[in-house]
């Protein structure tokens, strides 16, 4: 009796079935301009012929490798071609999720009767669904979206659903080969950790891209699917083994496996080289956050969104450079603070003008953070519970340089904690192209996010110098030009002292006569404010501009010192890069080109330039710029030898006073690159000048870096000298016969030394 009852139910649904299949056709019409809102209507014929998912949007070096991505929480997928897919993979899929794929239209009958029968008895379980209905569900939310009146009658909704997929899949299936199709659902899956499609998905579970998937990592990919959390890797491991168990034995079920094979594969672990995605990691990561703003002004001006759109931005980032910069900057700050921390011997870095500790510093600096302003929201800012939770004590995990540390701080242990660190920025770019090569915002950008290349700006101390010397040369002066070491005197009218004299290092002034390429080798500060005097701050400033420096200047006589502004190691990199590309300020760029998710070029990016002096002039620079590897007493004299040899560098290091910002840019026939060093705030510095000097800080990162690069001759930036111009120089080059060596009267004459910038 049961079997012959099974027999007419099986006949009912085969009826049900034949009913569907005839009356789709005339259904299509209806469901899809759903005239009354009963079915939710369909998505047009448009957008089925061309999905549209949601893709992040890809930064890539210039010699090709990923840098980073920008997603939204739901957007973070990287499409790929069906080419790109492994054959263990694509079978481990085709056994577990539908088997007979290749045969059918984007209906599997067998399956769709099952499913209809299930809701007929009112004992629906799922099922039914083929790759192709599963992308159709995925691609137009099928299940939550579009639904209609009738979705509120029982079961009926889901009969509508399948109703939807099945009309959505054919239309798949009519547009798009199998492989294509395959790809896009692989595509579209969500395998939870943020890894949205099998590419992202790959790499974050297994550090591998999809072609390299075997069956056994394949089959932990393919066992999240229908439940990215139930059976996570990472989050239920054991979960996640007995579903791989269960994916490798329909592997070995259909032959594809050998039983010896499947028996050993299924006691093996899972292997996991486990890596979410993070604007954190990875090489870059000040640069890939401080050009978002940027991109993102750019999309919406060009109709793009950078979160969903699949954008494939190149930049001019080398990956080779960058690791270098980022070596280089790490290694050295390491052992600074080391140094730093020790020379402090438990006092407080925040100090004043005459070394005293600043009382209510911290006081003070609390006041500006979030949870600060979180709390007195709450509570009101007269209120006690404001300092208990300031003073509390919690579990937190800090920076170190040995490693992230688990420890108990209060808010208050905290901001003193991490004011106490010293931080770097560094640049790296090639003068004749513009194009930056490197980037390195800072120490860590997980635990310090602010950018200290374009961000930060700070004063540039004796760097800015050569932009003073520069207009000495332009009004007629030669590097030969003698200048005594003597005070110089600038009025201040209607100040209180009515005068200004700039001292050198030591307080005191030699009297010696020196040519002024001797003078900027030893960044002597009373030399250049002589030529400061002799020129005017307005012209300087003026100049300033034309070499790139676009941030706000005050015309003021002790701009000649790098005192009349703040500005950024981008900008100074940017005007010394003009000496090198023989007078033609040549705007520093990030991007190349970026293209659309099917590799159409959208935009390129072509730098701005503009004549800011002439040949001979910018040649003379460099030679200027090299008496500090060349001239006794050069503050670059302490550059490794190996740099120096064969090769011509120009150079100026810049401490600001109280030793609080300490600079370093250099240029090479290739590269013009630049760092800067500092306290987060410009009281916190060595209490130690000598120390904190930017020959000491900011000078060993350059050094670090230029030797790496000699050292990796695939980059193909050479030793050699600068380019001379074609014409012949107009001045006379070399000084000894006119100063007669009066600079070996200098006793410290080999003595590596930089001026500070004394107000």
């Amino acid at each position: 009796m049961k079997s012959k009852v099974f027999r007419i139910l099986i006949i009912v649904a085969w009826i049900a079935a034949l009913g569907f299949f005839i009356g789709v056709p005339t259904t299509f019409l209806m469901v899809h301009n759903d005239t009354f809102g009963w079915f939710g209507g369909l998505p047009s014929l448009q957008d089925l012929e061309r999905p549209d998912p949601d893709l992040s949007s890809e930064l890539i070096s210039a010699d090709g490798l990923l840098l980073g991505k920008y997603w939204r929480p739901t957007s973070n997928r990287t499409a790929i071609t069906y080419e790109e897919l492994s054959s263990e993979l694509v079978n481990t899929l085709l056994v577990t999720e539908d088997i007979r794929f290749k045969q059918h239209a984007g209906i599997d009958l067998r399956g769709l009767t099952r499913a209809i029968f299930g809701v007929m008895t009112f004992n629906f379980k799922g099922g039914g669904s083929t790759i192709t209905m599963q992308l159709a569900e995925n691609l137009y939310q099928t299940n939550s979206e579009n639904q209609g009146s009738l979705y509120k009658i029982g079961k009926i909704g889901r009969i509508i659903t399948k109703l939807k997929e099945y009309i959505i899949a054919v239309q798949l299936e009519n547009s798009y080969t199998k492989e294509e199709i395959l790809a896009m659902y692989l595509n579209q899956i969500e395998f939870g950790s943020n890894s949205l499609g099998i590419k992202v998905a790959a790499k974050t579970f297994f550090n591998k891209l999809p072609s390299q998937l075997d069956y056994l990592e394949s089959s932990v990919l393919v066992g999240v699917i229908n439940a990215p959390t139930r059976f996570s890797p990472v989050l239920n491991p054991e979960n996640s083994l007995s579903k791989r168990a269960e994916v490798l034995y329909n592997v070995h079920k259909y032959g594809l496996i050998s039983e010896e094979e499947f028996d050993s594969l299924k006691v093996l672990p899972l292997g996991l080289n486990y890596k979410v995605d993070n604007h954190n990691e990875g090489l870059a990561t000040y640069f890939r956050s401080v050009i978002r703003p940027f991109l993102l002004y750019w999309s919406k001006e060009n109709g793009y969104d950078l979160y969903d759109d699949g954008l494939k931005i190149y930049t001019t980032i080398d990956s080779r450079l960058q690791q270098f910069a980022e070596e280089a900057v790490t290694e050295h700050m390491k052992k600074l603070q080391e140094r730093f921390d020790k020379h402090l011997n438990g006092t407080t870095p925040w100090i004043d003008e005459d070394g005293r500790e600043l009382e209510g510093f911290i006081e003070s600096r609390i006041k500006s953070t979030e949870h600060y302003k979180s709390l007195v929201a709450k509570f009101g800012v007269t209120s006690d519970s404001v300092e208990i939770y300031l003073n509390r004590k919690k579990p937190m995990t800090v920076f170190t340089w040995d490693g992230e540390k688990d420890t108990l701080f209060s808010t208050y242990d905290s901001l003193k904690y991490y004011k106490g660190f010293l931080h770097a920025g560094f640049l790296a770019m090639e003068p004749k192209t513009g194009q930056i090569k490197a980037w390195v915002g800072g120490i860590n950008h997980k635990y310090f996010k602010y950018d200290h290349v374009d961000q930060g700006k700070r004063q540039p101390g004796s760097t800015f110098k050569p932009i003073v010397y520069t207009v000495a040369i332009e009004n007629g002066y030669s590097p030969c030009y003698p200048v005594v070491d003597a005070a110089v005197t600038f009025p201040r009218p209607g100040q209180d002292p009515p005068t200004w004299t700039p001292e050198n290092a030591n307080g005191k002034f030699t009297g010696e006569k020196m040519t002024i390429r001797q003078a900027m080798a030893r960044s002597k500060n009373s030399v250049t404010a002589y030529i400061m005097k002799e020129v005017g701050p307005q012209t300087v400033v003026e100049k300033a501009k034309q070499l790139g420096i676009e941030s706000p200047l005050d015309a003021v006589p002790s701009l000649c010192l790098g005192a009349g502004g703040d500005v950024s190691i981008k900008e100074m990199v940017g005007s010394y890069s003009t000496f090198v590309n023989k007078g033609i300020y040549t705007e520093p760029i990030f991007i190349t080109r970026i293209e659309d998710q099917n590799g159409n070029v959208i935009q390129q990016f072509v730098p701005q330039t503009r004549e800011a002096i002439n040949e001979e002039t910018a040649y003379i620079m460099l030679h200027m710029l090299k008496g500090t590897t060349e001239e006794p007493g050069g503050t670059a004299l302490g550059l490794d030898i190996s740099l120096r040899q064969g090769n011509e560098i120009g150079a100026k290091t810049g401490t600001t006073q109280n030793a609080s910002d300490g600079w370093f840019v250099g240029v090479t026939r290739d590269l013009a690159a630049g760092a800067w060093v500092g306290g987060d705030e410009r009281s916190i510095h060595f209490r130690n000048w000598a120390l904190g000097q930017g020959a000491k800080t900011a000078m060993p990162i350059w050094e670090n870096f230029m030797l790496k690069v000699y050292d990796d001759p695939t980059l193909g930036y050479e030793k050699g000298s600068f380019d001379r111009p074609l014409k012949p120089i107009s001045i006379e080059l070399d000084c000894d016969k006119y100063t007669n060596g009066s600079h070996s009267s200098d006793n410290n004459q080999n003595q590596v030394i930089e001026e500070v910038d004394f107000m």
